[in-house]
């Protein structure tokens, strides 16, 4: 958030949701929930590279992707205690009542 923009992020993944495959989605709820505006813009622009996404895949842990700055420890107690209740409630909103298919992305707008 700041003076001119806010930003949310919904999940809505297309395969069955486990905790081998929700890394990236589990990475960035919780920084979401624990780091502040600059470490969060830098972080979810390193997550959203193609190599990190490859690199999780393979089995590097997500903490050796926090950048300068970032409450490692907090964010990892969130990460490792982030339940995967909270992206499937994410996958059931956006398929029930944003109508959305599996997998499918939009972007909702609302302005104030």
């Amino acid at each position: 958030t700041s003076s001119h923009t806010r930003v949310g992020i919904l999940n809505n993944p297309s395969s069955k949701i486990k905790e081998d495959n929700t890394a990236i989605a589990r990475g960035i709820l919780a920084a979401f929930l624990t780091q502040n505006n600059s470490n969060l813009k830098s972080f979810l622009s390193k997550l959203s590279k193609e190599e990190t996404a490859k690199s999780l895949a393979a089995g590097t842990k997500i903490i050796k992707f926090l950048i300068p700055g970032m409450d490692g420890d907090i964010f990892e107690k969130k990460y490792n205690t982030l339940g995967l209740d909270l992206i499937k409630t994410h996958q059931m909103f956006c398929q029930e009542v944003l109508k959305l298919l599996p997998g499918q992305m939009a972007v909702i707008s609302n302005g104030r």
